[in-house]
C-alpha cells in the first residue's frame, strides 16, 4: 500500500507514509471486508458512511503538515482509522463524531492501538468544532461542505491549517486553508468523493 498507493501517487512525507504503514488498516474495517482493506478505495461503515481510501487519509494528513507537537480536532470518527493515523504524527487528537454508535465502534477498534491514549472521542455536531478546546494547530474533516465552515476556520491557531473537502458542482474538491496573517491562503489538493458534513454548518440530514 505504501508504495504502490501512497509514494507512486505523489506522498512524499516520510512521517505520514511511516504512520500509514504503521496503523493496522484491516482493524478498523468490518471482518468481512477484511480481504479489502488495503484496497485503494473507500469501504462501507454503519450508518451510510465510509472509510476513506488510504491515499485520501494520506493526502490529508500530508496537507496538515503535522511535525509532532500539535493538537489536532478531527471532524468524522468514523471507524477510528484516520484518528489512529493522526495521533501517530501529532500530540493530541479530539475527534467529532455525530453517531454515537460509530464513536463507540471506534473506541473499540482503537483499543490497545499505539497512540491511541493521545485520542479523545467526542459525540457532537462536527461542523462547528469545538470551541472549548480551541484553538487547534490543525484540522481535518472527513465530509464534504459546502464551503469551509467559519466556526472551523475561526478555531485555526495562527498558521494552522484546515483540510475540507469543498463541493464544487458536481465534484468534491479537497482543500487545504491555511491562517495568514493576512487572512485565510485555500489551495486545492484534490479532486475526491465525500459523505455531506452534516450539521449547524453543513448540510441537513437530507443532504445538499
Amino acid at each position: 500500500m505504501v508504495e504502490r498507493q501512497l509514494r507512486a501517487r505523489g506522498i512524499a512525507d516520510e512521517r505520514v507514509l511511516a504512520a500509514m504503514g504503521k496503523v493496522p488498516r484491516e482493524r478498523f474495517v468490518d471482518e468481512r471486508l477484511a480481504r479489502r482493506a488495503y484496497a485503494d478505495s473507500a469501504l462501507p461503515l454503519e450508518a451510510e458512511q465510509t472509510i476513506s481510501q488510504p491515499w485520501v487519509v494520506a493526502a490529508i494528513c500530508e496537507a496538515l503538515g503535522l511535525e509532532g507537537g500539535e493538537r489536532v480536532l478531527e471532524i468524522g470518527t468514523g471507524s477510528g482509522y484516520s484518528a489512529a493515523v493522526l495521533a501517530q504524527l501529532a500530540d493530541a487528537v479530539l475527534s467529532i463524531e455525530r453517531v454515537a454508535e460509530l464513536a463507540e465502534t471506534a473506541r473499540s477498534n482503537l483499543s490497545g492501538i499505539e497512540g491511541a491514549e493521545r485520542i479523545e472521542i467526542r459525540v457532537s455536531d462536527g461542523s462547528v468544532g469545538a470551541p472549548d478546546a480551541a484553538p487547534f494547530d490543525a484540522i481535518a474533516v472527513h465530509a464534504a461542505a459546502p464551503q469551509a465552515p467559519a466556526s472551523l476556520v475561526g478555531q485555526l491557531a495562527p498558521g494552522g491549517r484546515l483540510v475540507v473537502p469543498v463541493t464544487e458542482g458536481r465534484a468534491d474538491l479537497l482543500t487545504v486553508f491555511t491562517a495568514t496573517p493576512s487572512g485565510v491562503e485555500a489551495r486545492v489538493i484534490a479532486p475526491c468523493r465525500f459523505v455531506p458534513l452534516v450539521g449547524e454548518e453543513g448540510y441537513s440530514d437530507r443532504g445538499a
